[in-house]
């Protein structure tokens, strides 16, 4: 089967009779430092989402380069904690027309599901798409911050030392967390574990924003979380961030996201 070029994670696929794909999945952290995290972390979930969806379009060769394609919905459901990193996967191609969908199930060496992902999204054609993306951008840059953004300490949030901290201090009360996402912070070489386009906050920034203010609301830094996310709207690099807190209970926490006031996203976390 035709193989993308660039695909560092998801190889080796077959189109079985009723559709869906298999395929192996790389465990070679040289190649993808994100694979040095827990199986369960943001930056794992959200990226293996995006190789395994580009090495399925592959794979079928239904990738189409005149349009562009951007995710709205995701959801996932963590299965086992243990056995490491997925070892193979099965991918189903849910698409109607211009309206994208999926589903995929990541396993470990010994069987054990690891986590269920769906996803949706949207295609559109690239007319005019890098002049409208240049005027949002230009607005972000005149709303970056003059001063230097207060971040938290990556000791209160536990990361590891490959790990950026994007959020700042939690003041309780405010009913709010501020975050920051930039191109030094947000992608490599500065951050060498989350990868993307370069042109937006992505998926995988989202997820972990969500994730870090989570951690600062509870004061804990071991929850694993199942959840979803709805992207409405383009966050921009380098503009302020908050995670407006929608809710907080016991065991769920949903985040709104917002930016130049306007809401842009929701990320709900349950565990």
């Amino acid at each position: 089967m035709p193989q993308h070029p660039a695909n560092p994670y998801s190889f080796a696929h077959e189109v079985q009779a009723d559709g869906s794909i298999v395929f192996q999945c790389s465990r070679d952290a040289e190649a993808n430092a994100w694979l040095a995290l827990p199986p369960h972390h943001p930056v794992v979930v959200q990226t293996q989402a995006f190789w395994t969806a580009v090495g399925a379009s592959s794979a079928v060769q239904s990738s189409d380069h005149s349009k562009w394609s951007a995710l709205t919905w995701i959801d996932w459901e963590l299965g086992e904690s243990g056995g490491g990193h997925a070892t193979r996967g099965i991918y189903r191609n849910e698409t109607d027309g211009d309206k994208l969908g999926y589903s995929l199930e990541l396993f470990n060496e010994d069987g054990a599901e690891l986590i269920a992902i769906r996803g949706r999204g949207v295609v559109f054609r690239n007319r005019n798409f890098e002049q409208w993306r240049k005027e949002a951008k230009q607005t972000a840059r005149e709303a970056s911050p003059n001063t230097n953004f207060v971040f938290a300490s990556s000791a209160d949030l536990g990361l590891t030392q490959d790990e950026r901290v994007l959020v700042a201090p939690y003041v309780q009360g405010d009913g709010f967390i501020e975050a920051l996402v930039t191109p030094a912070n947000g992608f490599p070489p500065g951050n060498p574990l989350i990868g993307g386009s370069g042109d937006h906050v992505n998926s995988t920034h989202l997820h972990e924003l969500a994730r870090q203010a989570l951690f600062l609301i509870k004061s804990r830094t071991d929850i694993d979380t199942s959840g979803e996310m709805t992207m409405r709207k383009y966050v921009e690099l380098g503009a302020p961030i908050k995670l407006n807190i929608a809710s907080d209970e016991q065991s769920k926490a949903v985040f709104e996201i917002e930016q130049l006031g306007r809401v842009c996203a929701e990320v709900s976390l349950r565990w």
